[in-house]
């Protein structure tokens, strides 16, 4: 098949490259190569002849703006597909996110949900855990000096090589018309994951627990945990660490 990837980033590049393995004509599509979701401007080109579209697209911001980002973006995906005859369009989401409601961001990604879900395209949308390789950017954000600040906010995290897999596979079946939850295979609060993250690095920093501190504040009980039936990967988070 021909399937059209937008968006090149950690997720996008390795989807391309594990469509490309298993033979199907893959191409990365974003805005160095003249793709722009939010104008339009190259969508035509991207998805001629393509038979799937994967949106791997994501808001450069993670405030109120990502709800125009998306809006924006989405209705200009679905036109263009529709336009080019495109049969399935995957969409890569988040795990739960339809449960924090508190959370700009989130409350982005499920409006991005409800519009590919009411478009024109058969579709399948691949809902995510956080990813391993974002808890050390996520402990950054709430560090000061020697202190990371971190709630106790259960999580669930899974690599992006097994994030790619699973969109590169949804990718070249039918469309699910509907969600596939993923998830890592182990549960930890996220100021456990600190401290296992500080260790595994040799790190002097230490992490205190913090119920108001980042975005994960917001979320409430175990939502971005696998939910019932979802696939769960294999790689654990500690052996993970010791790869990276």
């Amino acid at each position: 098949m021909k399937i059209s990837v937008i968006g090149t980033g950690l997720i996008g590049a390795q989807v391309v490259g594990d469509l490309t393995a298993a033979g199907h004509e893959a191409s990365g599509h974003s805005r160095s190569t003249g793709v722009d979701l939010l104008t339009g401007d190259g969508l035509d080109d991207a998805l001629r002849g393509a038979q799937v579209a994967v949106n791997l697209t994501n808001s450069p911001t993670f405030d109120d703006d990502s709800l125009d980002f998306f809006r924006t973006s989405v209705t200009n995906l679905l036109a263009a597909a529709q336009a080019a005859g495109v049969g399935h369009l995957v969409t890569l989401s988040i795990v739960g996110v339809d449960q924090v409601p508190d959370m700009a961001y989130y409350r982005a990604k499920t409006l991005q949900e409800k519009l590919v879900e009411a478009g024109p395209i058969p579709y399948s949308i691949v809902r995510a855990t956080q990813f391993m390789e974002f808890i050390a950017p996520t402990m950054e954000s709430t560090t000061d000096g020697e202190v990371v600040r971190l709630p106790a906010t259960p999580i669930q995290p899974i690599s992006s090589a097994e994030v790619a897999a699973a969109v590169a596979e949804v990718a070249m079946g039918s469309p699910l018309h509907g969600i596939r939850n993923i998830a890592g295979p182990d549960v930890f609060t996220l100021d456990e994951l600190g401290r296992i993250t500080l260790e595994a690095k040799g790190n002097h920093r230490h992490v205190v627990t913090d119920p108001t501190a980042g975005l994960f504040a917001v979320v409430k009980g175990d939502v971005l945990t696998a939910p019932q039936g979802a696939r769960l990967f294999g790689t654990h988070y500690r052996d993970w660490l010791r790869s990276h």
